[in-house]
């Protein structure tokens, strides 16, 4: 109890009403309040069925009314018995978070404390101490009340404390399915146990690079306020993001896909398993270096198979365009772009009737400016084993 809560106890009791207060304190039986308080408080719905045992809700029922009492008298060292039941609070608070009691049920609970020892203070009062107790009612809840939001904060420091400690132990089994050793059948068991996923779900994996991470940090956080859990892990320029594959119509999991797929970042839509995570997130950190600034979303292995082909093929030596856009420097510039715009169009569609559609202008047209570019670059769009060089080549 604090110095304010003393001298509002001891300034309100003149002369004999100080003894008489102590009196009626020391009257007051522990185990009768603890027997009190068991009754009432296993009838709260979430003690009844926590895991604490009626044994361990007595002892700490029994030391809070203790630590209470003595906190009321008018020669109680203050500071002493704030540090009591501030040691009192913080066990209550712990083991009830870790009880997993929701806070709103452990405040209810403490809230029996003030009607319990107040029920037992007027049985055992006199019509003559009518009086005394007014004049002690307010210091007497406000002492409760100091309890209560001790251990409110403690309960709320430990559910952090919780919180951080889980995320903690999870990070490291994400951590260890992308590790330099890849975790063994037998690892990937308890990994997915620990994190909550089948071992064989299917997953999506997105991986986003430099400031396109922090839209994607933004995402999972939108996600998990929406129930739908996303894990990630870091990389030294991005960031990792899977979750389970979920594709029924108006689930969370397909509004999370739709909405990454908007993100400029690499995305495999429908890896299998947790076996397979990090060959699928290395490959959607493949995509994701990909990304160039025209692109307005997810690169898949769909859309971009021909451009990493294009650029696996210059690495190595061997561009497939330079024969094709040397021929083509050999016409003037409005043939370049007409018979450009022709290859384009019909690559685009496979389709005579769709090209001529898109490009305004006659099949007969159409067909000419396809000759022509076929007999400047060797390449007949109309032949898939030469049109997929070209695909390639203007991804």
């Amino acid at each position: 109890m604090s110095k304010l809560f003393t001298s509002q106890i001891v300034g309100s009791a003149p002369g004999g009403e100080a003894a008489r207060w102590h009196r009626l304190l020391e009257g007051l039986d522990v185990d009768r309040l603890t027997d009190t308080f068991l009754g009432r408080v296993l009838l709260i719905e979430d003690y009844g069925k926590s895991p604490l045992p009626a044994s361990e809700i007595r002892r700490t029922g029994a030391a809070s009314f203790a630590a209470l009492i003595d906190s009321l008298r008018h020669d109680a060292d203050a500071g002493r018995m704030e540090q009591a039941r501030l040691a009192q609070a913080t066990d209550v608070g712990v083991s009830r978070a870790r009880a997993g009691i929701p806070i709103e049920s452990l405040m209810t609970a403490i809230r029996l404390d003030f009607s319990i020892l107040w029920e037992e203070l007027t049985a055992l009062a006199e019509d003559t101490d009518a009086a005394l107790l007014v004049r002690h009612t307010e210091s007497m809840w406000r002492v409760v009340d100091s309890y209560a939001s001790q251990t409110q904060a403690a309960y709320v420091a430990e559910r952090q404390r919780m919180l951080s400690e889980a995320s903690s132990i999870r990070q490291g089994h994400v951590a260890a399915i992308f590790g330099q050793d890849p975790p063994g059948p037998a690892m990937l068991e308890r990994i997915a146990a620990e994190i909550g996923l089948a071992q064989d779900a299917p997953l999506g994996v997105a991986v986003a690079l430099g400031e396109e991470a922090a839209a994607l940090r933004v995402l999972v956080a939108v996600a998990a306020r929406r129930g739908h859990e996303m894990f990630t892990h870091p990389l030294a320029d991005g960031l990792i993001a899977f979750w389970p594959a979920d594709e029924r119509p108006g689930s969370a999991g397909l509004e999370t896909a739709g909405r990454i797929r908007g993100l400029r970042c690499g995305l495999v839509e429908n890896s299998p398993g947790l076996a397979s995570l990090a060959a699928a997130a290395r490959f959607a950190r493949e995509l994701a270096g990909l990304v160039e600034d025209g692109d307005e979303g997810a690169l898949t292995l769909q859309q971009s198979w021909t451009r990493i082909a294009r650029l696996r093929l210059a690495e190595a030596g061997m561009p497939v365009a330079a024969d094709v856009e040397a021929a083509l420097a050999a016409c003037g510039p409005v043939e370049r772009t007409r018979l450009a715009e022709a290859a384009r169009a019909y690559l685009a569609t496979g389709s005579v009737a769709e090209s001529t559609r898109l490009l305004f202008c006659h099949r007969n047209t159409l067909m000419n400016r396809l000759r022509r570019f076929a007999e400047l670059t060797g390449i007949d769009v109309t032949v898939p084993q030469q049109a997929a060089r070209l695909v390639v080549a203007w991804s």
